[in-house]
C-alpha cells in the first residue's frame, strides 16, 4: 500500500496541522475531564472533598460530556482524517472546507463547556432570559433541562462531524474518479462504513435537541414527553460508543499487524466487521431501558437480541487481531502454543497499550452481556456496575488505545521524535493498573447495589453489606484507581508536551500499512456496495423503532405532562420538583 517518504507531515502537511489540531483538543479535553474523574472518585469514597455536593453534578456532567463525547470524537476525526488520506494517497479537496468543520466543532465544545461550567459560580449570568447552567449529566434527556447555549453547541459540533463525514467522502469520490475499477482501501472502507452509521445513529439526538430540548429550553415550548426524549436519546446513545470503538477498531486492524511484525490476517473478514457495525448499532438503543415503564417488554426484548447479535463483530475482530498478531510473532521466531506471545514486542508503548486496551475490552465484553440481559440487567442497572462496565469500554478499551496510538501519531504529525518512550511505557502498564483496581472495585460496588450518579452514595439509616470484602475495601481501590490514572494521565501529556518541543528528526517511522494474508480481491464486491448496506441499515432502525415511538408518543403525547426542568436541576432543592411529579401523577 502507500509509502511515504518520512513522516506523515512531510506528504501531508495542511492536512497534518488539522490532525494535529484535533488531536492537541482531544487531549485538552481529556486533561480537564480526567481531573474531575479524580475530583469525583475522591468525593463519592469520601477520601478527599474539593467540593460541596451540590457541585459534584456538574463535575459529573463534565466528565462525561469532555471524555465521552469531546475526547473521542476530537480524536476520532484525526484518525480517520488521516486513515483517507494516507489510504487513497491523496489530500482532502479542499482544506479550508476542512479547518471549517473543526473550527465548528470547537466553537460547540467551547458553547458546552461555558454551559456547565457556569454551574461552579454562586450567581451564573442570565443569558436568553434564564440563568446559564446545565447539570444534566452526558445523557442529556428530559426531565433535566439545560441552558439553551448548552443544547447550541452540542448542534454545532454534531454539525461539524457531518461535515468532516462528507470532507471524507468528497475525497474518496475524487479518488473513485480516476481509479473506477479499484476496490475501497480497507482503511477508508472503516471510515465510510463508520461515518454512514454515524449519520443514521445521530438523527436521533438532532431531532431530540431541534424538536424538543432546544425549543423547551428557550420557552418555545412549554413541556416535553420525557420518554421520547430518553428514547430519542439512547437510539444514538448507545450507537455512539460504537462511534467511539470504530476508531479504536481501525487502530487494531492497520496498526497491531505491523508492529507485530506481520500481516493483517484478513482483509474481507475486517470489511465484514464494519458493515455488520453499520447494521447493527443502532436498532438497540432500548436495552437501556429496561427498567422504563412506558416501554412494552417485547420492544425490549427485541432490542436484548438486537444486542446479542452485535456480539458477532466483536468477536470476529478478536479472532483476527489476535491471529494476525500470531502471525507477527512467529515470524518474528515465536513458537508453541502460547510461547509466540513472548516474541510480541511488549517493550514498544504503541503495541503494549493497544494489547492491553484489547485485553480490557474483552473483559468489558464479558460485563456488556450482563447488561444486554433483561433480567439480569434489572440487578445492576443504575449501579456502580454500568460505571465499572463504561470505563472498561471508553475508559480503557478507548482512551488507553488512543493514547498509545498518539505516541506514534504525534512524531507523524509533527515530524518530532517521541520524548520518551520508556515513560510511554510506564504510562500505558500504569493506566492498566489504575483502571482495573477503580474498575474492578465498581463492578463489586454495583453487585451489591451501590447507587451511580449520586454525590452521597450511602443512604440514610442503611448500610450495604457485601457479600465478600467491605464497603471501605472497595471505596479504597476507586480511590487508588483514579490516583494512578491521573498520575497515568500526567505522564502522557508531559510526553506529548514535551514530544513538541524537541527538534525535527529524520528518524521517524515510514508511515506504512502492514499487508494481507487475504486481500481485498478475495472479499465478494457486493461488500462495497455502501448504498445496499445503509438502505439495510435504515429498514432495520425503522423496524426496531417505529412502534415504540409510536406508542410512546401516543400514550405521552409529543410534548408530555408539564414538568419544570429548572426545578429538577441536580443540583436544586427538590422539593419543588417532587411537588410538580406529584401533581403530574395525580
Amino acid at each position: 500500500m502507500t509509502t511515504m517518504r518520512n513522516a506523515y507531515v512531510d506528504q501531508f502537511p495542511a492536512e497534518a496541522r488539522v490532525v494535529k489540531s484535533a488531536f492537541w483538543s482531544s487531549f485538552l479535553a481529556l486533561a480537564i475531564g480526567g481531573i474531575f474523574g479524580l475530583v469525583q472518585a475522591l468525593h463519592r469514597t469520601d477520601v478527599l472533598r474539593f467540593i460541596d455536593s451540590t457541585d459534584y453534578y456538574t463535575v459529573l456532567t463534565a466528565h462525561g460530556v469532555l471524555l465521552a463525547i469531546t475526547f473521542t470524537i476530537f480524536f476520532l476525526v484525526g484518525i480517520f482524517t488521516w486513515a483517507v488520506t494516507t489510504s487513497l494517497d491523496r489530500g482532502v479537496v479542499d482544506i479550508r472546507f476542512t479547518w471549517s468543520w473543526y473550527v465548528m466543532m470547537v466553537t460547540g465544545t467551547v458553547l458546552v463547556a461555558v454551559a456547565i461550567f457556569s454551574g461552579f459560580l454562586e450567581e451564573p449570568p442570565s443569558i436568553l432570559g434564564s440563568e446559564l447552567y446545565a447539570d444534566v449529566l452526558f445523557t442529556f434527556y428530559s426531565p433535566l433541562q439545560a441552558h439553551p447555549i448548552f443544547y447550541i453547541g452540542l448542534v454545532l459540533f454534531v454539525v461539524g462531524t457531518w461535515l468532516a463525514g462528507f470532507d471524507w467522502f468528497r475525497t474518496w469520490w475524487a479518488w473513485r474518479d480516476e481509479n473506477a475499477d479499484e476496490r475501497i482501501p480497507l482503511p477508508t472502507f472503516m471510515v465510510l462504513t463508520t461515518t454512514l452509521f454515524w449519520y443514521i445513529c445521530t438523527l436521533g439526538v438532532a431531532l431530540s435537541i431541534l424538536a424538543f430540548l432546544l425549543p423547551w429550553s428557550l420557552g418555545i415550548v412549554d413541556s416535553v414527553n420525557p420518554l421520547l426524549t430518553r428514547t430519542l436519546f439512547w437510539y444514538f446513545g448507545h450507537a455512539v460508543v460504537y462511534f467511539w470503538l470504530m476508531p479504536t477498531y481501525v487502530m487494531w486492524y492497520i496498526m497491531l499487524p505491523k508492529l507485530s511484525g506481520g500481516k493483517l490476517f484478513s482483509d474481507p473478514l475486517a470489511r465484514v466487521v464494519f458493515v455488520l457495525f453499520l447494521l447493527l448499532s443502532t436498532p438497540l438503543g432500548i436495552h437501556h431501558q429496561y427498567l422504563d415503564p412506558g416501554i412494552a417488554e417485547g420492544y425490549k426484548f427485541i432490542a436484548m437480541t438486537n444486542t446479542m447479535f452485535l456480539l458477532l463483530p466483536s468477536l470476529l475482530t478478536a479472532f483476527t487481531v489476535v491471529a494476525s498478531m500470531e502471525h507477527g510473532a512467529r515470524q518474528r521466531g515465536g513458537e508453541g502454543y502460547l510461547g509466540w506471545l513472548t516474541a510480541l514486542p511488549w517493550r514498544d508503548p504503541v503495541f503494549t497499550g493497544m494489547a492491553l486496551a484489547g485485553l480490557m475490552f474483552a473483559a468489558a465484553g464479558f460485563s456488556g452481556m450482563i447488561n444486554a440481559g433483561m433480567n439480569i440487567n434489572y440487578l445492576v442497572h443504575n449501579t456502580w456496575w454500568v460505571v465499572g462496565h463504561f470505563h472498561l469500554t471508553v475508559g480503557t478499551a478507548v482512551a488507553l488505545t488512543f493514547m498509545a496510538a498518539a505516541y506514534w501519531f504525534i512524531p507523524q504529525v509533527t515530524g518530532k521524535e517521541l520524548w520518551s518512550r520508556s515513560v510511554a511505557l510506564g504510562q500505558v502498564l500504569l493506566w492498566f493498573v489504575g483502571m482495573t483496581f477503580m474498575s474492578n472495585a465498581m463492578h463489586r460496588s454495583g453487585l451489591f447495589g451501590m447507587p451511580r450518579r449520586t454525590a452521597e452514595p450511602q443512604y440514610q439509616n442503611f448500610d450495604f453489606e457485601p457479600a465478600v470484602g467491605t464497603v471501605a475495601e472497595m471505596d479504597a481501590q476507586v480511590a487508588l484507581g483514579a490516583v494512578l490514572l491521573v498520575v497515568s494521565l500526567v505522564l502522557f501529556l508531559l510526553n506529548m508536551v514535551l514530544t513538541s518541543f524537541n527538534g525535527t528528526s529524520d528518524s521517524i517511522p515510514d508511515n506504512t500499512y502492514a499487508g494481507t494474508l487475504s486481500g481485498p480481491e478475495d472479499a465478494p464486491e457486493i461488500l462495497d456496495n455502501l448504498k445496499l448496506w445503509t438502505a439495510i441499515a435504515v429498514v432495520l432502525v425503522i423496524f426496531a423503532y417505529t412502534l415504540p415511538l409510536a406508542s410512546i408518543v401516543e400514550s405521552g403525547g409529543l410534548f408530555g405532562p408539564g414538568i419544570d426542568g429548572r426545578q429538577l436541576s441536580l443540583g436544586a432543592d427538590l422539593e419543588p420538583a417532587l411537588e410538580t411529579l406529584r401533581e403530574v401523577v395525580a
